[in-house]
C-alpha cells in the first residue's frame, strides 16, 4: 500500500466522507517499476489484427501485430540531468520569507493612566447617560483615589493574561518627570526587548495638533504637554504604544512625521521597530454611549472575549433571552479548550488570525502576528476593536497601517460560533456538571479547507482556512484530520509548503514530534519530508529539540511501509547534511548501525526491497559520515563498504548512484591534515588501507556503468580520492607523462606537456620515426617504443613504470619498474614518499579519470576533467576545424567552467610538466625525428588552435602543474570548494519536492493519446499486411540534406510526416516532408572523431526518443529533437566495454527491442552486449561463437535477435533461453550487409543480404540453408530494409538502384537513376528505411539526397 492510500484509509476510520475521495490517491513511484517488470516478464502481446472482408474474417500467418507496452527513460533524471540543474532543499531564499528574522519579546510594560476622576477635561462635553466603565469598573462607586488604584491594578492583571512574564510599571495621573523616569527605567530593564507604553488619556484634553499628549503638574492644577519625540527618545526601540484617547490619530500622524524626518536626516539606513495602536482618527472622539465602556478600545485589546460577546448580544437573537451578567460568569479558563471560555478564545484566535493572514501582506503578517506573542495578541484584539468601534463611528488606527477588516466574512463565522456557545451558557451556569458541546466551527472550516484541496491550485487564491488548520493542530479531537489535510496541501508543491510555514506551522509540527500517538507517525513523517525538501535549515531546531530520535525510531519500525521509511531516511539525511551537531547526535543515537542493518537485511533476504528506501539509506549514510572522521572510522569498523558494495549491481540507477556516493564519502579527503605530509611508512592502520583499496576497486568497477548519474558520482568520489592521495597520484601521472606510451595515451583526452626550456611544446617534439599508429581518438604522435630507460644529460625517456603485472588485462605495457625505481634515476619522483597503495591501483585510477574525462555525457566528462585538474593535468582546448556557428552545439555543457567537449580534442596527448625552477633535473623532451608528412599534417590540423589555462603554482615534488594543491599544508576553504558536489543527493531531494500523492485521473491525456496512436497503428498495420503488390514507384518527396559526406542513415517517424537523417560526421537533421521544412539540425557530440552507426526510435507510441549510436560504440539518446535548438540529451553511455588501447573504432552495430527494453550492441568485438536501457544497466555479454566480427544486427519484436557476420554467416539468438544461441547458418560467401526479421508470428524467419548482392530467406529453426534466394544486385548491394508488418523488402546498390520484393521473392518494382528531366534521381544508395506502419520507403544516397517513395502520391493534409 502506498503512503497516500495508507493515510486515507487510516483516516477513513474516523471520517467516511473524506475516505471516498482520498482512497484514489497513491504514490507516483512505487507501482510503476513493478508494473513495468511484470510487463517484461510476460511473453504475451497486445493487439491482434483480424482483418474482415465481405462479412468474414481472414486470418493469415501475418495477421498478428504486437504493440509494445514498455516505456523507457521517462524518469525525473532523464529530464534535466545534463543541464546540471539539480533541485533540492535550499539553504536560503525561501527561508527568509517564512522564518521571522528574529524572535522578539515584550519585556517591560508601562501603564500610564491620566483619568483625574471626577474632573472632566475642558474640551470634552459628555452626554447623559454616558459611558463610565474603566477596566469594567465604575470609578464613581468608590473614592477617586481608590478607584484610580483599582483601575490600574485591574489593567495590570488584564495585560498579564497576555504576557505574564513581563515586568509591569504603573503610573497614575503622573507628571512629565514621572513618565520620563518610568520610560527610562523600563528601557533599562527591557534592554533589547520590546517595551509597551499604554496611555489612557480620558481625564486630560485631546492631543495637540503637533501630537503632544497631556500630563499633569505636581499640584494637578495644570495640564502639561509631552511631545511624542521626547517619549520616543526615552523609550527608544523596539517599542509599542497604545493610545486610548480621543483624536489619537494626531499622535500617530506626528509619530510618522518624526519617523520620516529621522530617516531623511540620517546618512545610513535606520531600522526603528516602533508600533502604534490608537483608539481613533485625528478628528474623532471616543464613543460615549452607555452601551460601551469608557475605555472601549482598551477593553477590546485586553478583554476581547467579554467585549465581543457583550457587543454581539445586543445585536443577536439572544438579546432578549440572555442575561448579560452571565457573560461575566462564563465557565472555564481561556487556556482550556475543553471549556466554554477556552473554546470561545480558541475560535476567536483562529478567526482573527485568518482575517489577518488573508488581508495583510505576508511580511507584515509575520512581523505583527508571529514575531512577538504580546504584539500578536494585541493586533488580533485590534481587529475586534476596529469592528466594534466602527459601529459607533469611531475608527481605530495603527502604525503600520492595516487595511480595513471590519467587514471580513470570517466575522460571520465568529458570530455563529458565539451564538452556539452562548445558547448553552444558561444551562452550564445553572448546572456546573453539565457537559459542554463544542462548536462545529473547526469541523466546518476543515471541510471548507478540504473542498479547496479538491479544486484549488497554485494559480488560484490560497485557502483562507490555513491559519485555522494551524489552530486545529492544538486539539487532539481534530488533529489527525487536520494533519492529513495539511499533508495533502503541502504535497501541492513548494509554494504550498512556503505558505504553510509563513502561517506559522513550524513550531506546532515540531512540538508534535514529542507525542507518541502511533496513528500520527506516518503523516508527521510525510509533513516533515515536505518541509525539509523546501528548507534544510530546520535541521537545527530538529536536533536541538531531539526530533531526530523520532525519525530514527520510525526508520526502525517494521510495520511502516518502505516508502514511508524512505521519507524518514530523507529527513535524517537532511538533518545531518553539513550539520556537525546533527551528525554527532545521530551517531550517538545509533543511526549508522541501524541503516547498515536494514541494508544488510535487504541484501541477505534477497527480497525486492523498495528502491527508494535503499537509495535513501545510502544517501543518509553518506551524509552521516561525510567529512566526519570519527563516523568514517565507525563505518569502516562496521564493514560498511562490504555492505554497500552489492548495491552497485542494483537495477535502479538511483540506488547504484547513492551507493557510490556513500562509498565515496567514506574516503578520507584530509581537509584537516594533508595525508601526503605524513609518511605512510609510519602508518600502521592496515585495516583502513585495505578498506580504502576495496572502496577504490568498487568505484573503478562502476566507471563503465550505463547511467550518467552513477558515473557522475564515481567522478566525484574519485575527486575525493585524488585530494586525499594527491601527491602519489601526481607522481604516477608524472611517470606516465615520461613514458608517453601510445597504447594507453592514445585513448585519453588531450592534455598539456610543458617543456622547461621552451614553454609549451608542439606535437612535433614527440614524434619518433615510424612510431605513428592508429588511435581511437586521432592520429597520435609518440616516442619510439624503446623499453629501456635512456638518460642523456639529465633527460629521461622510459617506458611506463606503472604497467605492473596484472594492471590491465591485455595491456601492452609490460615494464616491471615502479615509480620508486624510476624515481631513482630521474631525480624527480625520488622526492615522493611511498604511497599506501600499490602503484597499479593509482595507475588504474588515472586511467579511470581519463575514461570519465572523455565520457559521452557532457556532465560526466566535465566532472572527469575536474578530477584530472585535481592531480595537475590540464586539458587542451582545441577547436574542430569544421564548425557551424549557427547550429546548436548539442551536448556541450556550459554550466561547468572547466567542462568543454571541445576541450577533449582527440589529438596528440600531452601532460603539463611545468617543472622549471623547482626541480633538480628539468623535464625536457628527447631529440626525436619528424613524423611522416601525412600524419603530421593531420595531427597539426586537429590542434591548429590551442588554448592553455594559466597555471598558478607548481608542485616542487612532481613537476606537474597543480593550481589547486600548491600548499603542502592542510586544505583550506578554497580547496574544499573545488571538490565537485554530489549530483544524486540534490536530485533525490528534488523527488520529495514534487507531488507524491496523485489522483487516479492523473495522466488521462497521456493514456488517451496512446490509445489513439494504438488505434491508428492497428488500422495502418491492417492495410500493410495486405500490401503484397506495392511497387513504391512514386517519389513523394526529395530532400537535399546538404550533408558533406552524404546521408549515412535515415529514419521515419511513425505518427508525423518527419524523416530524420544523419551523416558520417554525426550531424543530425530533422525534416517535415509534407511541408518541406527543416525542423532541427544539431551535432550528436562535439568530439573530433565521428562516425554514425544507426538511428532508432524509442517509445514510438508515446513521446518518442531518438537513439543515436556512434561507430565507436557510444550511445546517446535525445528528447525534443524535432524542436529547433530544444533537443535535450536524455542518456549517454559507452555501450562497448573493454576496448583495446589504441583501437580507433569498432564499427559498432546496434538494434533496439522496445518490448523487452533491451539494446543489442556489437561490432568488431567477440560478443554481443545486451543493455537494459530502462535500468541503464549492462545485462550480459553474449558470445558470438565466431572468430569473425558482426556486421549487421536485427532484433525481433520479442526476445530474439539475429546477427550477420563478415564471413557471410547468420546466427539467431534468444536471450530468454539459457544457451542463448538458437541456430547457425552460412547462406552468404561475403560480408552480411543487412538483416531483418520477416513480419508475422514466426520469429525464426529472417531475411539477410550480403555485399555480393544476394538476398537469402531463412527459417533458422527448420532449415540450415536458405529456402529462397534472390540475386538482387551483383556485387554491389549496399543496403537492405524489411518492413515490420507489410510483406515487403527493399534493397539498394552502389549502382544507384533500388529494388522492391515481396516475401515470395517476386520483384515488385525498381527505382533507378534516369538522366532525363523530371525523372526520379538517386545516387549511391547508402541507407534504406521503411515506415513502421505505412507502406513508405525512405532512401538515403551518398549525394546527400533523401527520397521518399510510396504507391500513391498522398493528398496534402
Amino acid at each position: 500500500m502506498a503512503l497516500g492510500d495508507l493515510m486515507w484509509s487510516r483516516f477513513s476510520q474516523s471520517s467516511a466522507s473524506l475516505s471516498q475521495q482520498l482512497d484514489e490517491c497513491s504514490l507516483n513511484n512505487g507501482e510503476r517499476s513493478e508494473t513495468r517488470d511484470e510487463e517484461r516478464v510476460s511473453s504475451g502481446y497486445v493487439g491482434t489484427v483480424v482483418v474482415g472482408f465481405g462479412g468474414g474474417s481472414v486470418i493469415t500467418p501475418t495477421a498478428m501485430a504486437y504493440l509494445p507496452q514498455t516505456i523507457v527513460l521517462c524518469e525525473l533524471r532523464h529530464d534535466r540531468f545534463e543541464d546540471s540543474m539539480p533541485t533540492g532543499s535550499s539553504d536560503s531564499g525561501l527561508v527568509s520569507k517564512w522564518r521571522p528574522r528574529e524572535r522578539m519579546k515584550t519585556g517591560c510594560v508601562a501603564l500610564v493612566l491620566c483619568l483625574n476622576i471626577s474632573v472632566d477635561p475642558p474640551d470634552v462635553i459628555k452626554i447623559s447617560p454616558c459611558a463610565r466603565m474603566e477596566c469594567w469598573i465604575d470609578p464613581f462607586t468608590m473614592a477617586p483615589r481608590k478607584a484610580l488604584e483599582t483601575i490600574g491594578e485591574t489593567l495590570n492583571q488584564q495585560y498579564e493574561r497576555w504576557q505574564p512574564r513581563a515586568r509591569y510599571k504603573i503610573s497614575l495621573d503622573p507628571t512629565v518627570d514621572e513618565v520620563k523616569k518610568l520610560c527610562t527605567t523600563c528601557r533599562k530593564y527591557a534592554k533589547t526587548e520590546r517595551v509597551l507604553f499604554h496611555y489612557n488619556g480620558h481625564g486630560v484634553p485631546k492631543p495637540t495638533a503637533n501630537g503632544e499628549i497631556w500630563l499633569f503638574n505636581k499640584s494637578y492644577t495644570q495640564y502639561i504637554p509631552l511631545p511624542i519625540s521626547d517619549l520616543d527618545s526615552w523609550l527608544k526601540t523596539p517599542s509599542i504604544y497604545v493610545f486610548d484617547c480621543s483624536a489619537a490619530g494626531l499622535i500617530v500622524n506626528a509619530f510618522m512625521e518624526l519617523q520620516d524626518s529621522t530617516i531623511s536626516s540620517s546618512s545610513g539606513p535606520t531600522s526603528r521597530d516602533c508600533i502604534l495602536l490608537a483608539a481613533s482618527e485625528a478628528q474623532q472622539t471616543l464613543p460615549q454611549s452607555a452601551e460601551f465602556p469608557a475605555d472601549v478600545f482598551t477593553s477590546c485589546l485586553t478583554t476581547p472575549i467579554k467585549m465581543a460577546l457583550r457587543w454581539f448580544c445586543t445585536r443577536s437573537l439572544l438579546r432578549e433571552s440572555l442575561d448579560y451578567s452571565l457573560i461575566d460568569r462564563i465557565p472555564g479558563r481561556q487556556t482550556d479548550r475543553k471549556t466554554l471560555l477556552g473554546e470561545l478564545n480558541w475560535i476567536f484566535t483562529a478567526v482573527t488570525d485568518t482575517i489577518a493572514w488573508n488581508v495583510l501582506p505576508h511580511e507584515l503578517f509575520q512581523r505583527l502576528f508571529r514575531q512577538d506573542l504580546l504584539v500578536a495578541s494585541l493586533f488580533r484584539n485590534f481587529l475586534l476593536a476596529e469592528r466594534i468601534m466602527r459601529s459607533a463611528n469611531c475608527s481605530p488606527v495603527s502604525y503600520p497601517i492595516l487595511p480595513p477588516t471590519h467587514q471580513h466574512h470570517m466575522w460571520d463565522a465568529w458570530d455563529m460560533a458565539a451564538e452556539i456557545c452562548l445558547s448553552q451558557l444558561p444551562s452550564l451556569v445553572e448546572d456546573p456538571t453539565a457537559e459542554f458541546q463544542p462548536s462545529p466551527f473547526f469541523t466546518e472550516q476543515l471541510t471548507a479547507f478540504e473542498a479547496w484541496l479538491d479544486h484549488g491550485s497554485e494559480d488560484k487564491k490560497p485557502p483562507e482556512q490555513l491559519p485555522i488548520v494551524l489552530q486545529v493542530l492544538r486539539s487532539q479531537c481534530h488533529r489527525f484530520r487536520a494533519l492529513v489535510l495539511l499533508g495533502r496541501f503541502l504535497d501541492m508543491g513548494p509554494w504550498a509548503v512556503d505558505l504553510a510555514l509563513s502561517v506559522g506551522i513550524f513550531p506546532y509540527v515540531l512540538m508534535l514530534l514529542q507525542t507518541t500517538t502511533p496513528e500520527l507517525r506516518q503523516i508527521l513523517v510525510f509533513i516533515w519530508t515536505k518541509i525539509l525538501a523546501l528548507d534544510k535549515s530546520c535541521q537545527v531546531e530538529l536536533v536541538k529539540d531531539g526530533g531526530h530520535t523520532y525519525f530514527i525510531r520510525f526508520l526502525d519500525s517494521v510495520e511502516a511501509y518502505p516508502e514511508q521509511r524512505a521519507m524518514a531516511a530523507f529527513v535524517l539525511a537532511v538533518i545531518v547534511d553539513g550539520h556537525r551537531r546533527g551528525q554527532e547526535a545521530c551517531i550517538e543515537a545509533g543511526l549508522l548501525h541501524l541503516c547498515l542493518k536494514h541494508l544488510q537485511t535487504s541484501i541477505l533476504n534477497d527480497t525486492q526491497t523498495e528502491p527508494l528506501f535503499l537509495q535513501w539509506l545510502c544517501l543518509c549514510l553518506g551524509k552521516l559520515w561525510e567529512d566526519y572522521a570519527e563516523a568514517q572510522i565507525i563505518a569502516l569498523q562496521a564493514d560498511a563498504p562490504a555492505i554497500l558494495r552489492p548495491l552497485l549491481a542494483e537495477h535502479e540507477p538511483e540506488v547504484r548512484a547513492a551507493a557510490v556516493f556513500a562509498l565515496g564519502t567514506v574516503l578520507d579527503v584530509g581537509f584537516n591534515t594533508s595525508r601526503d605530509s605524513v609518511g605512510y611508512e609510519d602508518n600502521d592502520d592496515d585495516e583502513k588501507i585495505r578498506a580504502e583499496v576495496a572502496i577504490v576497486n568498487s568505484l573503478l568497477g562502476a566507471v563503465s556503468d550505463g547511467s550518467p548519474l552513477v558515473r557522475a558520482e564515481v567522478a566525484i568520489a574519485l575527486s575525493r580520492f585524488a585530494f586525499g592521495h594527491n601527491k602519489n597520484l601526481k607522481s604516477v601521472a608524472a611517470a606516465y607523462c615520461k613514458s608517453l606510451s601510445n597504447s594507453v595515451l592514445s585513448s585519453l583526452p588531450a592534455f598539456v606537456f610543458k617543456s622547461s626550456s621552451s614553454g609549451y611544446t608542439t606535437p612535433t617534439h614527440y614524434v619518433s620515426k615510424g612510431s605513428v599508429v592508429p588511435s581511437m581518438i586521432s592520429p597520435l604522435l609518440r616516442v619510439g617504443a624503446d623499453s629501456q630507460s635512456v638518460v642523456r644529460d639529465g633527460r629521461v625517456c622510459s617506458s611506463s613504470p606503472l604497467a605492473t603485472a596484472g594492471m590491465l588485462h591485455g595491456s601492452p605495457l609490460s615494464d616491471d619498474s615502479s615509480v620508486l625505481n624510476d624515481g631513482a634515476s630521474n631525480g624527480v619522483l625520488g622526492h615522493t614518499r611511498p604511497g599506501p597503495f600499490d602503484n597499479a591501483l593509482y595507475s588504474q585510477c588515472i586511467l579511470a579519470m581519463f575514461t570519465l574525462a572523455k565520457d559521452p555525457s557532457p556532465h560526466v566528462s566535465g566532472l572527469g576533467q575536474r578530477v584530472l585538474a585535481t592531480i595537475g593535468i590540464e586539458q587542451v582546448v582545441a577547436r574542430s576545424g569544421r564548425s557551424n556557428p549557427g547550429s546548436a552545439r548539442a551536448g556541450e555543457s556550459t554550466s561547468n567552467p572547466i567542462s568543454s567537449l571541445a576541450g577533449l580534442a582527440r589529438s596528440s596527448s600531452f601532460f603539463d610538466m611545468n617543472g622549471g625552477g623547482h626541480l633538480p633535473l628539468s623535464f625536457r623532451t628527447p631529440p626525436v625525428s619528424p613524423p611522416r608528412p601525412s600524419y603530421l599534417r593531420e595531427g597539426m590540423r586537429r590542434v591548429c588552435s590551442l588554448e592553455f589555462r594559466p597555471h598558478l603554482t607548481s608542485s616542487p615534488d612532481s613537476g606537474l602543474a597543480d593550481p589547486l594543491l600548491a600548499s603542502p599544508g592542510g586544505f583550506g576553504v578554497s580547496e574544499r570548494s573545488f571538490l565537485p558536489q554530489s549530483t544524486i543527493y540534490n536530485w533525490s531531494c528534488g523527488h520529495f519536492s514534487k507531488p507524491l500523492l496523485s489522483s487516479a485521473d492523473e495522466g488521462v491525456d497521456i493514456i488517451s493519446r496512446r490509445e489513439e496512436r494504438e488505434k491508428l497503428a492497428l488500422e495502418q498495420i491492417a492495410k500493410c499486411q495486405h500490401s503484397s503488390m506495392s511497387k513504391l514507384h512514386n517519389q513523394i518527396a526529395s530532400w537535399d540534406t546538404k550533408f558533406e559526406t552524404g546521408a549515412k542513415t535515415a529514419l521515419l517517424q511513425p505518427f508525423a510526416p518527419i524523416v530524420i537523417a544523419s551523416d558520417e560526421n554525426e550531424r543530425i537533421r530533422v525534416w517535415n516532408y509534407e511541408e518541406a521544412v527543416l525542423l532541427n539540425s544539431f551535432d550528436n557530440h562535439g568530439y573530433l572523431d565521428k562516425g554514425i552507426s544507426k538511428l532508432c526510435l524509442l517509445n514510438e507510441l508515446d513521446e518518442s526518443l531518438l537513439l543515436v549510436a556512434s561507430s565507436d560504440g557510444n550511445v546517446r539518446i535525445w528528447k525534443d529533437y524535432t524542436s529547433k535548438n530544444k533537443q535535450k540529451l536524455v542518456l549517454a553511455f559507452s555501450a562497448i566495454q573493454g576496448l583495446r588501447p589504441g583501437l580507433r573504432s569498432v564499427n559498432a552495430v546496434v538494434d533496439w527491442q522496445q518490448q523487452s527494453g533491451i539494446l543489442y550492441v556489437s561490432g568488431e568485438i567477440s560478443s554481443i552486449m545486451a543493455w537494459d536501457l530502462d535500468k541503464e544497466q549492462f545485462m550480459t555479454s553474449i558470445p558470438s561463437t565466431s572468430d569473425c566480427y558482426i556486421s549487421a544486427l536485427a532484433a525481433s519484436q520479442v526476445g530474439q535477435f539475429a546477427a550477420g557476420f563478415i564471413d557471410g554467416s547468420v546466427r539467431l539468438f534468444d536471450i530468454r533461453t539459457p544457451e542463448m544461441l538458437v541456430a547457425v547458418s552460412r547462406p552468404h560467401i561475403q560480408r552480411v550487409v543487412g538483416i531483418g526479421f520477416q513480419p508475422g508470428i514466426e520469429p525464426a524467419k529472417i531475411v539477410s543480404s550480403s555485399q555480393a548482392g544476394d538476398i537469402q530467406f531463412l527459417d533458422m529453426r527448420r532449415f540450415s540453408d536458405a529456402y529462397l534466394t534472390i540475386d538482387a544486385h551483383r556485387g554491389s548491394l549496399t543496403a537492405l530494409a524489411v518492413h515490420r508488418h507489410a510483406p515487403l523488402i527493399a534493397s539498394g546498390s552502389a549502382n544507384k538502384l533500388i529494388k522492391v520484393f515481396n516475401l515470395e521473392g517476386d520483384q515488385l518494382g525498381t527505382i533507378r537513376y534516369y538522366p532525363t528531366f523530371m525523372a526520379q534521381k538517386i545516387g549511391y544508395v547508402s541507407c534504406l528505411a521503411f515506415h513502421p506502419y505505412e507502406v513508405l520507403l525512405a532512401a538515403g544516397a551518398a549525394d546527400a539526397c533523401v527520397s521518399l517513395y510510396a504507391d500513391e502520391v498522398p493528398q496534402l493534409r
